[in-house]
């Protein structure tokens, strides 16, 4: 009787197996997808549980948040996902992408390696806003867009567009580009950002246009007007230099084998002019290899400030623009992160960050480090941190360092948005607003920024060295300060 009930057993599972493969065939009825997707189902990435998570077709190169959507770029395709949601809203093959404009006018520039031209795509619904053929290089702001194109070798034109501007706001000559400068954002004379494990480097998404911009050209620098789009000067490098544009200004970095060590020198010229406006000695931009006084890497910084190490080993903050020493790290202390606002700083002792206003000689907020210390990042929505053993994402608001989130979790922080983050491990990425895991959000301003800083003042000099201070500030002169008269040179 046993064996009996078995072969019935057996006959009603086979019966059942043929009615729901006759059901899936005919489309009345299909349960094999939901199964596997139950199979396949991912550990969540972070606790609490992000917002949405999803398995991308191939590791991430790349994450931004575009408005609405999340753009994720990968190996040899793009795609966008709802920022709601996670689902996917569109699909393209390309071999890069990257993404300009803001939060309300984001578009997403496409193209394939070693073929000219690119497209613009809406983030949402991957319509094409604009198609150009010629390009061969594109560079992308969150206030404008560039892209250069070449009729031969020697003849290149460098045109600037708003984001979803269907006509050039100027163009400019270029004779010829670097061998270099092609596909997206290929590298300019400026700043090295500071790097950090688990926090992407493109997290904060695209930033403004700088007032300037130098684009390398067979060993000469042609300095860019991003206004205008004037050609200000055609510069060659002299022996044992370095150039760099940052700040508005001209940087002229001279590094020289003295005594077993480099001696540095450091001067920034008006590109206008070429007049020297300010001097410094013995600041050290990182841009030498420890081998010898080559420089071989732009010096570190953000956007319009650099980071140099002074001859007592002391990080400093030095404004691009006038020279004016913003921070000054005691000893001991190092910089983790740095933008034109703030300077995130770790403690001699490492238990703590604090959060320094730069040219303000300000503490903002001081936070305990949990764990075994890691990075950080600044964005305009938020400080990012991480930490180690426990693993800890950490999002606070960059002024006030209220938190803004509290992730238990050992993926990457890939991205920043005004109202949460996209975080990812491998293939799985995921969203969470800020105020998850209790901590309540403090948004920023209205456009999604945190205040300006008051008017300028030096914390402190590098011990023999350094000019005065500038008149005005940025908010008060201009975004290139073009509304207060020039500094008189000074030398250190």
């Amino acid at each position: 009787m046993a064996k009996v009930g078995g072969l019935r057993l057996r006959g009603w599972f086979l019966l059942s197996l043929v009615t729901v493969v006759a059901l899936a065939a005919t489309g009345v009825w299909n349960p094999f997808p939901a199964v596997w997707d139950w199979v396949d189902r991912s550990e969540p990435i972070s606790e609490p549980d992000v917002l949405w998570q999803q398995r991308v077709g191939g590791t991430p190169k790349s994450v931004t948040i575009a408005g609405d959507a999340v753009v994720v770029e990968q190996r040899t395709r793009v795609e966008a996902r709802s920022l709601a949601t996670g689902a996917q809203l569109w699909e393209r093959k390309a071999d890069w992408s990257a993404v300009a404009g803001g939060d309300r006018d984001p578009v997403v520039a496409v193209g394939k390696l070693l073929v000219k031209g690119y497209e613009l795509l809406d983030p949402v619904t991957g319509a094409t806003r604009r198609r150009d053929g010629d390009a061969v290089a594109v560079w992308t702001y969150r206030n404008l867009l560039l892209d250069a194109r070449c009729v031969e070798a020697t003849d290149c034109t460098l045109s600037a567009w708003e984001p979803r501007g269907t006509r050039p706001l100027w163009t400019a000559f270029l004779p010829g580009v670097s061998a270099g400068l092609f596909a997206d954002n290929p590298d300019l004379l400026g700043t090295r950002r500071l790097t950090t494990p688990r926090i992407e480097d493109e997290v904060a998404g695209p930033e403004a246009v700088p007032p300037l911009l130098g684009f390398p050209v067979d060993g000469r620098v042609h300095v860019v007007d991003t206004a205008t789009g004037r050609v200000l000067q055609d510069v060659e490098a002299g022996r044992e230099e370095r150039l760099a544009v940052i700040g508005g200004r001209l940087l002229r970095l001279k590094a020289v084998a003295q005594d077993g060590a480099c001696a540095f020198t450091l001067t920034a010229h008006d590109p206008a002019n070429g007049r020297e406006v300010w001097r410094r000695t013995g600041l050290n931009l990182r841009t030498a290899d420890s081998a010898g006084c080559a420089q071989r890497e732009d010096p570190q910084g953000a956007r319009n400030v650099l980071i140099g190490v002074a001859p007592d080993g002391r990080e400093a903050v030095v404004d691009g623009y006038d020279g004016r020493l913003l921070q000054v790290n005691g000893e001991g202390q190092k910089l983790i992160a740095v933008d034109d606002r703030y300077a995130l700083v770790r403690t001699a002792d490492k238990r703590s960050i604090v959060a320094r206003e730069l040219g303000a000689d300000r503490t903002r907020w001081t936070r305990r480090s949990g764990g075994r210390g890691g990075g950080g990042a600044l964005t305009p929505y938020a400080a990012v941190l991480v930490e180690e053993k426990p693993n800890r994402l950490i999002a606070l608001h960059p002024r006030t360092g209220k938190e803004l989130l509290v992730l238990r979790s050992s993926a990457d922080a890939l991205a920043v948005g005004p109202e949460g983050m996209v975080i990812g491990e491998g293939r799985e990425i995921g969203y969470v607003r800020f105020g998850a895991g209790g901590a309540q959000p403090a948004p920023p301003n209205g456009d999604g920024r945190d205040d300006p800083a008051p008017g300028p003042g030096a914390p402190g000099e590098v011990p023999g060295d350094g000019p005065g201070d500038s008149p005005g500030d940025e908010g008060s002169c201009g975004p290139k300060r073009e509304l207060c008269p020039e500094p008189d040179p000074k030398d250190g």
